[in-house]
């Protein structure tokens, strides 16, 4: 099992790593223009756009993970951390207009190619700029994955896409070098951008599910996981599942069915229970909220508590805890003893 970083450790970590982004961001940027204004070349210049795109993003990113940081307050009460998706969806907003911008700069080299002097110059920068973005990109993703940043994960293929795009680049210029076809320069540049704009376009939908709250898979497996490895037998059944990702912070709240006859003391202390396991799964980083429900006749042939006093109906099965069944509005019965007969 992979290592899990505290998350001290995992704030300093993403905010270090994308400072250092940002900084590199802006030497490549200077690089690439450099190159276009050797070569005069439409391609490179669309390079060039995204790579401003990539420091407005960089930028945009480092604010967001400071921000995201932050201690939940009176203000905001759940934290700071859905400010990530935010920034998600800016920096796929800023692809697609930057893939906008390569479009009416690779039309008139496509109609009407002009000579690119000093190519062969212009194309060892774009090469040495693409490593750099390529040892860039995949470090942002390790740590994103590593710190659970979704930040840090979008910028990472943010710039990965920016190495698919210099590589297209290279190999179009590389062919325009070899054959004199001009007009292949602004081929490569409208190639460019629709890969930009597919790439912007997922980034901005995964944006779009955070902020809505869509539906982890994940995360509700490693939740029920919790759940399963620690069950009790007072524990009779879990539902109505639901849990979100705000930043580091995990917010769930569920449905416990326990025993009608158990003092609220000891139900009291169930839940307790409860928030110390998650609160030690998820580093001190669980919020959760557990609506009790009492045991009623349908749940007693899944009930596992013995000796029971008020038990109508023998012991048959025990409910399954799985995904599909804690995230349903009731307690999960088995089809033949959804109405139990005496």
């Amino acid at each position: 099992m992979a290592e899990v970083m505290p998350v001290t450790r995992r704030v300093r970590t993403r905010q270090g790593v994308m400072a250092a982004a940002l900084a590199v961001s802006v030497c490549l940027t200077g690089a690439k223009f450099y190159a276009y204004h050797l070569t005069g070349s439409a391609a490179i210049l669309s390079d060039a756009l995204e790579s401003i795109i990539n420091v407005a993003a960089a930028a945009f990113a480092l604010f967001s993970v400071v921000l995201a940081a932050k201690s939940p307050d009176p203000s905001h009460p759940y934290g700071h951390g859905k400010v990530e998706y935010l920034a998600a969806g800016f920096e796929g907003a800023l692809i697609i207009l930057a893939a906008l911008g390569i479009i009416l700069a690779a039309l008139p080299q496509l109609l009407s190619p002009r000579e690119l002097p000093r190519l062969e110059l212009g194309l060892l920068f774009v090469a040495g700029v693409t490593l750099v973005n390529l040892a860039m990109g995949l470090t942002l993703i390790h740590f994103g994955r590593r710190t659970h940043s979704l930040v840090l994960v979008a910028d990472g293929q943010h710039l990965l896409t920016d190495v698919y795009t210099s590589v297209g680049v290279l190999a179009g210029l590389g062919l325009l070098h070899l054959t004199g076809r001009l007009w292949l320069d602004g081929l490569v540049a409208l190639v460019v951008a629709a890969n930009i704009l597919y790439t912007g376009g997922r980034l901005l939908r995964r944006s779009v599910g955070g902020l809505l709250d869509e539906s982890d898979p994940a995360l509700l497996e490693r939740l029920v996981q919790v759940l399963s490895e620690h069950r009790k037998e007072l524990w009779i059944d879990v539902h109505r599942l639901r849990a979100r990702r705000a930043g580091d912070r995990v917010l769930l709240d569920f449905h416990l069915t326990l025993p009608r006859d158990l003092p609220l003391e000891e139900a009291h202390h169930e839940v307790k229970e409860l928030e110390r396991l998650f609160a030690e799964a998820f580093d001190g980083q669980a919020d959760l909220l557990i609506h009790l429900d009492p045991c009623t006749q349908p749940v007693c042939p899944v009930c596992g508590h013995d000796p029971c006093s008020i038990r109508t109906y023998e012991a048959r099965a025990r409910s399954l805890w799985q995904r599909q069944t804690v995230t349903q509005e009731d307690a999960c019965l088995p089809p033949d003893l959804e109405t139990p007969k005496k």
